[in-house]
This record gives C-alpha cells, structure tokens and sequence, in this order.
C-alpha cells in the first residue's frame, strides 16, 4: 500500500489533522457486484474515499454497465447516485476528478456484467496529538537561537 502526507495542513495550528493518503482499488463484475469501503472503526480517525476513475476492465461485453455509488448525504440519510454508464463502443472509462465520499460507501455495478475497475484513493484523517506538536515546537526554538538579522543602516544626507 501506498502512502503520501499531506502537506496542506499547517504545523503552526494546533489541532488541526493530518491525512494519510493510500491506493484504492476494486473490481466489480457480475460475479462479485458491489464492494463496501468501511475504513477502521477508530473514534479518533476519520476515513473518506475519493474516486478518481471508473473504467471497463478486459473482456467487457457491448452492453451499458451502470456503476452508483451509496453514501450518506449532509443529513445522514442513505442516498444512492449513479456515477457512470459505461460501454466498450463509446465510453470505456470516466474521470471523476476528485470525488471524496466519507466513509462507509458502497460502490455498485447496477447494470452490466462488468468487468468494471474503480480507482481512487483512502484518505485518513487524524487529529495532531500534542507530542507530534512539541516535536515541531523543538524544531522552531533551534531557530531562534541564530543572531537575528539587522537593518541595514541609513546613510545620512550632507
């Protein structure tokens, strides 16, 4: 598994969380239709899929694989959202961009029989704890103790 920081988040701000970036990958077919992406169940950490691309896989018959995706929306009801409708003549793979969901979201082949892969990315985001802050606290003190810098001085007019 991969694993990129982001650096996005400033280190001066207390609290503020840190994301941890992985692969995300799955197939859907008609043999196995719909994956479930749940993350860890940790209370402090937060899990978010962002799909990037939905793309027939080898072997795709001529017929429209219809792929949605359930999640829940900003009241936290259950809500389900095609996302693509595939077909080898004409549109073998969509770009999603960044389309960030929280977790727990199901991706499924609605329609089709597939192979469909879906690719994008497991974010996790967890709070600073204070003992990564006081690491970049020490880090900035070793800065102050270099001589400060001065200003140039005026040259007076005659």
């Amino acid at each position: 598994i991969m694993s990129f920081e982001d650096d996005s988040s400033d280190p001066g701000l207390s609290g503020s969380p840190t994301m941890e970036r992985f692969l995300f990958g799955c197939e859907l077919s008609s043999k196995v239709p719909f994956f479930t992406f749940q993350g860890d169940q940790e209370e402090e950490m937060e899990h978010f899929l962002e799909l990037r691309t939905v793309c027939l896989g080898e072997g795709a018959k001529a017929e429209s694989n219809v792929v949605e995706v359930t999640a829940m929306n900003y009241q936290g009801k259950t809500i389900s959202v095609p996302i693509a409708n595939l077909h080898i003549n004409c549109l073998p793979m969509v770009s999603l961009g960044e389309f960030e969901l929280k977790a727990p979201v199901t991706i499924r082949l609605k329609a089709g029989t597939g192979p469909v892969n879906v690719s994008g990315l497991h974010l996790v985001s967890s709070p600073v704890e204070e003992s990564d802050l006081s690491e970049e606290d020490d880090e900035f003190e070793d800065d102050e103790d270099l001589s400060p810098i001065k200003p140039a001085k005026k040259k007076q007019k005659l």
